[in-house]
C-alpha cells in the first residue's frame, strides 16, 4: 500500500454525537480513521462494523498522561502515520461556580483542555517529521458567551481556542495547520441532561429553525481538514445556526 493511502486521521471520542458524525464523514471521504473510546467498548465496536473497519477503535482515557504516546505508536504501527487530529472528546459538568468543587473544576479542565493539549503535543512530533498535518479542536460557543452553570466547561473551551492560535503560530512553518470549531447548541448525549428551559434559552437566538446537528459540525471539521482549507490556520469557525449573529 502506498504511503499516501496509509495516512490516518485520529478522532478522540468517536463513538457518539459529533465525534461519531466526524468519523462517519471521514470514512465516507475514503479516509482511514482511528478513533478513541473510554466507557463503551460495545458501541466502539459497533462503529467499527458500521464503517467496514475503515474506522478502528482504540481505548483511551484523556486523564491518562502516558496514553497519548502509546496510542499514537499503536495507530501508526497498525494503520499508518497520523496526518490529522480532531480533538472532539470532552466532558460537561453543569454547576454554578459557587457550588463547583476544586475536584470538579480540575477534572473538567484536565479532560477538556489538558487532554487536547497532550494529544496535540504528541501528534505534532510525528507531523513535524512528515512536514504536514492538520489539527481541529472542538470548542463551544460558551467560550465566547457566558452560560450560567458552565464556568468550568466554558473556561476549558476558551483555553482550547487560545491554545489553537498559539499552536498555529508555532507549527505553520512546518506546514501544520491548527484550527478550532466554535459550536453552538447541538443535541447529543452530552446535552441530553440539560433542562428544557436551558435548551430553549440556548437556542433562543438561532437564526435557522433547524438548529445545529452533529453532521453540520462534522462538515465544518472535514472542510478544515481538507486541502480546500490549505491557507486557513489559527482560525475559529463558528457553527451555531446564526446564534451569535
Amino acid at each position: 500500500m502506498q504511503e499516501e493511502h496509509r495516512r490516518t486521521t485520529l478522532v478522540t471520542g468517536g463513538t457518539r454525537g459529533i465525534g461519531r458524525a466526524i468519523v462517519e464523514g471521514l470514512v465516507a471521504e475514503g479516509k482511514t480513521v482511528a478513533f478513541t473510546w473510554r466507557t463503551d467498548e460495545g458501541l466502539a465496536r459497533e462503529v467499527e462494523r458500521a464503517t467496514g473497519r475503515r474506522a478502528v477503535a482504540f481505548e483511551m482515557d484523556l486523564r491518562d498522561r502516558s496514553r497519548p504516546a502509546s496510542l499514537v505508536r499503536e495507530i501508526e504501527s497498525s494503520l499508518g502515520p497520523v496526518e490529522a487530529l480532531v480533538n472532539s472528546a470532552a466532558i460537561e459538568q453543569s454547576k454554578l461556580l459557587a457550588m463547583t468543587s476544586d475536584e470538579l473544576w480540575d477534572e473538567v479542565i484536565d479532560v477538556n483542555l489538558g487532554g487536547a493539549f497532550r494529544m496535540c503535543r504528541e501528534v505534532v512530533r510525528s507531523m513535524t517529521l512528515q512536514r504536514r498535518g492538520s489539527i481541529v479542536n472542538l470548542s463551544s460557543l460558551s467560550a465566547r458567551f457566558g452560560v450560567a452553570g458552565h464556568s468550568a466547561y466554558a473556561a476549558s473551551k476558551a483555553g482550547l481556542v487560545a491554545m489553537t492560535r498559539c499552536l498555529a503560530r508555532e507549527m505553520g512553518r512546518r506546514n501544520i495547520r491548527v484550527n478550532a470549531i466554535l459550536a453552538g447548541f447541538v443535541s447529543t448525549d452530552m446535552t441530553s441532561t440539560l433542562p428544557e428551559e436551558t435548551v430553549a434559552r440556548l437556542r433562543a437566538t438561532e437564526c435557522l429553525s433547524e438548529g445545529t446537528g452533529p453532521t453540520d459540525v462534522a462538515g465544518a471539521v472535514l472542510f478544515l481538514l481538507s486541502d480546500r482549507a490549505a491557507s486557513i490556520t489559527g482560525q475559529t469557525l463558528v457553527v451555531d445556526a446564526g446564534s451569535s449573529t
